[in-house]
């Protein structure tokens, strides 16, 4: 009975077990949001940001909008009101904003009119809150941008400051993630600077200093202004021409720097001249300082590719492309590889997809793309998806060299032969769509739910298991331990007879004519048990 206990105890913990793990999976905080009334989102894990409909235009009337905002357990919400601009009335009946807790208690609201600066910045104690936004009958107002981070990432600001806001020359905050959409401008370029009237977290991603959806910590110094800020393309941001300021701001970066191309290997090279596959020598298609190189496919190349080897292993943050009048890419992924094995496709760091970068922009040929995250390889692989006149570009690699212990060999005098591989290259992807970034994360990634069932399938199998494997284990034990009693143990000069229930120990040899011997008397049927077993004399 003791042993019976104990293997119901163990598979009941067993069970305890699997059901904790089950509830600790599914009670890991989703953000979403739903309504008529939501305008631009972006809830990510440490930050983000939302705004109402048509926001920085006249919200609608009659609609509703509801996030919910939650970021890891022990920590807590910051929420800083970029704007907030909501028609005030008696009772806010024309429109109001209530933020409570994952306890249903408000913790503002409602609210309606405008903030005062005091008001913008709040601080929630505990790390789930649902924004709610409605609105009725009302003839203005703005409506509001909200942003949030997590009390791990102290110095947030707003999507809308800009770096004239601020008068340290060095200075350094943290920008939400979302704030790539905003309607204010930027102006100028990474390389030269931006007019400090730009807005700073905008700025930020067009320069590859943080990812908009993830956002980050940016180092901003003030300079002396330039003349003039000539537009650029970058980061699917379209920078615009700027005049004379008081400051300029650049953004202090590691790691930045343009890497050495010591080898080039492609689907096919173009003579402009024969118009014909051909050989071309190192020094025609890579500068003198090794920071580009200069490729056009072949008229005839349809799956056309680009290869580059970096001088040693470094950690890839960013390709510039640059296309002439005539022939440039419109669009391109990546791949990359640490060694001469196989190849690896970039991804987008949200939707886990291929990550298809924009190289083109309203005549703009020289783009820069970041990678966040960034990926550690010595090879690079172009593979364009779209391009006008023939696949061709400029290409320059940023980053730094991978720290090691030992020092790696250094590469043979001169440059590399330049290999045209005829092969037949890796299979296009199909061509990207054109429509912006989806900023808003409002579900599971649609192979998170197969995950999830599929690892708590074999939590609740490895359980039933293990707990049969107990139950027999213990059945097995409490068997051999009451197969032979202890009061059996002090016969030792008489032979001992079975049970007549039991089946009785015939000679080894006997005729065929003997009578089978009669079933002898149980001497020790009052004893409580049986034997199965003669035990010698």
């Amino acid at each position: 009975m003791l042993g019976k206990c104990e293997n119901i105890g163990h598979a009941v913990k067993s069970v305890v077990t699997g059901f904790w793990v089950t509830f600790s999976v599914f009670s890991v905080c989703v953000r979403g949001q739903e309504g008529n009334g939501c305008g631009q989102t972006l809830l990510g894990t440490e930050s983000g940001t939302l705004a109402s409909q048509n926001y920085p235009r006249t919200y609608s009337s009659n609609i509703w909008c509801k996030w919910r905002i939650c970021v890891p357990e022990g920590q807590t919400l910051q929420l800083l009101f970029g704007d907030f601009d909501i028609e005030s009335s008696p009772g806010c009946s024309n429109g109001s904003m209530v933020i409570t807790d994952k306890n249903g208690e408000n913790r503002l609201g409602p609210v309606c009119g405008k903030l005062k600066a005091a008001q913008k910045n709040v601080t929630i104690n505990t790390n789930e809150v649902t924004v709610t936004f409605k609105s009725g009958q009302h003839r203005s107002g703005r409506g509001f941008l909200l942003s949030y981070a997590t009390d791990q990432h102290p110095g947030l600001i707003s999507c809308l400051q800009r770096g004239s806001h601020f008068s340290s020359q060095i200075l350094s905050v943290y920008c939400p993630a979302g704030c790539k959409n905003v309607t204010e401008d930027v102006w100028g370029n990474s390389e030269e600077g931006y007019r400090d009237t730009s807005v700073l977290c905008k700025s930020a991603v067009h320069a590859g200093a943080i990812s908009d959806i993830l956002g980050g910590r940016i180092t901003v110094s003030r300079g002396r202004s330039l003349t003039s800020y000539e537009p650029t393309f970058a980061n699917g941001i379209l920078s615009q021409m700027g005049s004379l300021s008081e400051k300029k701001l650049l953004f202090i970066r590691e790691c930045n720097n343009i890497l050495p191309v010591f080898g080039l290997n492609a689907s096919s090279f173009w003579d402009k001249n024969s118009q014909r596959q051909r050989m071309f020598s190192s020094s025609r298609n890579v500068d003198s300082n090794h920071e580009f190189l200069l490729w056009t496919a072949d008229l005839n190349d349809r799956r056309p590719w680009v290869e580059m080897e970096l001088s040693e292993r470094s950690t890839i943050m960013g390709i510039i492309t640059t296309g002439s009048r005539d022939h440039y890419l419109e669009s391109y992924v990546l791949l990359f590889r640490q060694d001469r094995k196989t190849w690896k496709l970039y991804k987008d760091a949200l939707s886990k997809e291929k990550k298809v970068f924009q190289a083109y922009s309203d005549g703009h040929l020289r783009v820069l793309n970041s990678l966040f995250p960034p990926v550690v390889a010595r090879f690079i692989r172009l593979q364009p998806l779209s391009w006008h006149g023939t696949a061709s570009a400029q290409v320059q690699v940023l980053g730094c060299p991978v720290a090691k212990a030992t020092p790696r060999s250094r590469p043979p005098e001169g440059f590399p032969s330049i290999k045209v591989n005829g092969g037949t290259p890796l299979p296009s992807p199909s061509p990207p769509s054109t429509d912006g970034p989806v900023l808003v994360e409002t579900k599971l990634n649609s192979s998170q739910p197969v995950i999830v069932a599929v690892v708590l399938g074999l939590i609740m199998c490895g359980s039933c298991l293990l707990a049969r494997f107990w139950w027999k284990r213990r059945k097995k034990e409490s068997q051999i331990k009451h197969s032979l009693p202890t009061s059996c143990q002090s016969f030792t000069s008489k032979t001992l007879p079975c049970p007549h229930s039991e089946l009785i120990s015939y000679p080894l040899e006997r005729n065929v004519h003997d009578a089978l011997p009669a079933s002898p008397l149980n001497d020790f049927v009052t004893s409580g048990f049986s034997l199965n077993c003669l035990l010698p004399l």
